[in-house]
């Protein structure tokens, strides 16, 4: 068993704070958490998808309750067409479901916080914020870091969970593995349904729109119904003035700014319910977000010594799986499990931390970026051609039970507890 008394935190997303929990509770290890921002991230708005092997891992942590409580089990996708029909229906959590114990759960990502926040909270573990990440140094018998207030704190290990643009592995571990752009980027918004037409209340599913300009999704994202989430995901040009934050700023505002006439004119002159209801949730949408998909390159360095990098710090890959909580839950369940193992010094810890993650980030990275097709620009025709190969592969789908193999959804049944070593 590797002997530690404190881990230092970096980053109070989901990511971290998860970890701080399963630390305590399961390794009896003392977290401290350190966040970049000013207050606790309740106030950034979407909502998350986590399927069957986050949810299971969320009831290890005796979260899953109060998760499920606030958000939409999305069960299935409806694919609609833009002239307002139905082109077909998947099953995309019925197998994983049935060997886990858990669906696919839609919830917003300020009601995810505030859950973490909450068992946090009752579990005294220490939040600072404000805390901006100057640099890092080791020994043998522990790791200090030092903040640009001046602050300074050690402890035995040191955590990397603040994301994509990561100060851990940018200043410390990994600082030539940069950001690349996957050249598809989202905007959407939450948008309350009582402010929209009563089918919008009713909405079960996830659904999904095809486009000659990308992806439109309409997903109900409380347990309630009286939110949905909506996001459109399409190519996206780098900007003019390159992958900068100022150039990103820039093309940020232009997508906003042009994003009803944009939609609106996609979806064409046709005149019925769903159509008619995609335009009402658009332009009944007052605050929109734009969010460009990073990924990180495979291969790059996750550990440094007494520090180690997990979830989007190490790993990010675009959203289009709904795997990126999941993947970072994975991530601390197994860090810890190899905490607990007998006869293991912490150098071989990590070394087979890298080994069983990587295979399985690699998997879920190739089932992302091929369904990021979907979101590419294609013509009129293309379009009617995919809608209607969709609608023939569904039809065969359904009519012969293949939803009962576990197509598209082995990977969701995973257990990282399950991992021998």
């Amino acid at each position: 068993m590797v002997e530690m008394d404190k881990v230092i935190i970096i980053g109070a997303g989901p990511a971290g704070v998860s970890a701080a929990l399963r630390l305590r509770k399961t390794n009896h290890i003392t977290p401290v958490i350190y966040e970049l921002r000013e207050e606790p991230m309740t106030l950034l708005g979407g909502a998350i998808g986590i399927p069957s092997n986050g949810l299971r891992l969320l009831s290890r942590l005796g979260l899953y309750d109060a998760m499920a409580s606030r958000g939409a089990q999305t069960p299935s996708v409806i694919l609609h067409s833009t002239k307002g029909s139905i082109v077909g229906e998947m099953d995309m959590i019925g197998w994983s479901e049935k060997h886990t114990g858990f669906g696919y759960l839609r919830i917003k990502r300020t009601d995810v916080m505030e859950v973490l926040l909450e068992a946090a909270e009752k579990d005294n573990i220490s939040i600072s914020y404000g805390k901006r990440l100057e640099r890092i140094e080791e020994n043998d018998n522990g790791v200090t870091v030092f903040f640009s207030d001046g602050t300074i704190d050690t402890g035995d290990f040191l955590l990397g969970c603040d994301g994509v643009h990561s100060a851990v592995r940018t200043k410390y571990v990994d600082p030539s593995c940069v950001p690349e752009y996957s050249g598809i980027s989202n905007i959407g918004s939450l948008v309350s349904t009582s402010m929209l037409p009563p089918p919008a209340s009713k909405l079960e599913n996830m659904n999904a729109t095809l486009t000659e300009d990308g992806l439109l999704m309409l997903i109900p994202a409380t347990a309630a119904h009286d939110s949905i989430y909506w996001f459109f995901s399409r190519e996206v040009p780098l900007p003019d003035q390159g992958d900068t934050r100022d150039g990103w700023e820039e093309r940020g505002k232009k997508e906003v700014d042009g994003m009803k006439s944009t939609l609106i004119g996609l979806l064409g002159d046709s005149h019925n319910e769903w159509v008619d209801m995609l335009k009402e949730v658009v332009s009944k949408t007052e605050v929109v977000k734009f969010y460009p998909n990073f990924k990180l390159p495979v291969g790059g360095r996750w550990s440094r010594g007494r520090v180690l990098i997990i979830g989007d710090a190490a790993h990010a890959m675009p959203p289009h799986a709904s795997q990126g909580f999941s993947m970072a839950l994975e991530d601390v369940f197994l860090f810890s499990n190899l905490l607990h193992s007998k006869n293991l010094t912490l150098d071989s810890a990590i070394s087979i931390y890298e080994t069983r993650r990587r295979r399985r980030i690699e998997e879920m990275l190739k089932t992302a970026e091929t369904r990021g097709s979907v979101r590419k620009k294609t013509s009129p025709r293309r379009l009617r051609f995919n809608e209607f190969m969709l609608a023939g592969g569904l039809m065969i789908y359904n009519t012969f039970g293949l939803k009962n193999l576990g197509l598209g959804q082995k990977l969701l049944a995973y257990d990282i507890e399950e991992e021998k070593f």
